[in-house]
């Protein structure tokens, strides 16, 4: 059940890593 706790984690942390990118691209232009 641990390797399910840390795909999920992973992913979590890609969607917060998008949402940074996609905000800092956004206030640039």
């Amino acid at each position: 059940m641990w390797f399910f706790d840390i795909i999920l984690l992973l992913c979590v942390m890609v969607i917060f890593l998008v949402f940074i990118l996609v905000g800092v691209a956004f206030f640039t232009l």
